[in-house]
């Protein structure tokens, strides 16, 4: 296992994931009427900058972002790459925590892309240091989505306090959430 990765078995990461006990997600999933409300309402949940989440839909084998706005057009992710976190998640349907993911082998090309200005992005963005990563299945078990959250900082300490395995399990129960959301099935 490389250092600053922890893995978990594909369905919970330590037993049944609790309910979100904060945020409108967990009161009402359905007052997230769109990818970008439901983004932010994460944002605010684990308090990182709407532009530290990443929500990507399945289409044809490639992960297409729905959110963060400006990657919508910057490409896909083939859910067979072998460098891309995202697509790792989807192939294996498991969580996934790095709490030091500058020393994980991934693609970064789309940390390189500019946010197109707004609130969701500082001018000239750090990379990631920490991620987490969570398959969104529906009832079957099929894959619709990946959902990433991260903290960005020029180093370890400037990207904030670590993830911790309760934030997993919070981010595993916003993924069961979200693929009830009609805007994750689509496509």
């Amino acid at each position: 296992m490389q250092k600053g990765k922890q893995n978990f078995a594909a369905g919970s990461a330590t037993g049944a994931a609790p309910a979100l006990d904060h945020g409108a997600i967990a009161q009402d999933p359905g007052k997230a009427t769109s990818p970008g409300l439901f983004c932010k309402e994460l944002a605010t949940q684990f308090r990182v900058r709407p532009g530290e989440i990443a929500l990507l839909r399945l289409e044809k084998d490639l992960l297409k972002f729905i959110f963060p706005e400006h990657l919508k057009t910057a490409g896909a992710i083939p859910v067979s790459s072998s460098s891309a976190v995202a697509a790792h998640t989807a192939m294996t349907k498991k969580v996934e925590l790095f709490n030091n993911f500058v020393k994980v082998r991934h693609a970064n090309i789309f940390e390189a892309v500019k946010a197109s200005g707004g609130d969701e992005a500082p001018p000239e963005q750090p990379p990631i240091q920490k991620l987490m990563s969570a398959p969104v299945m529906n009832a079957e078990r099929k894959v619709l989505g990946v959902i990433q959250v991260s903290r960005k900082g020029y180093d370890l300490n400037s990207a904030g306090q670590d993830f911790t395995l309760d934030d997993l399990q919070q981010l595993e129960a916003a993924a069961e959430n979200l693929s009830k959301m009609p805007f994750i099935k689509e496509g």
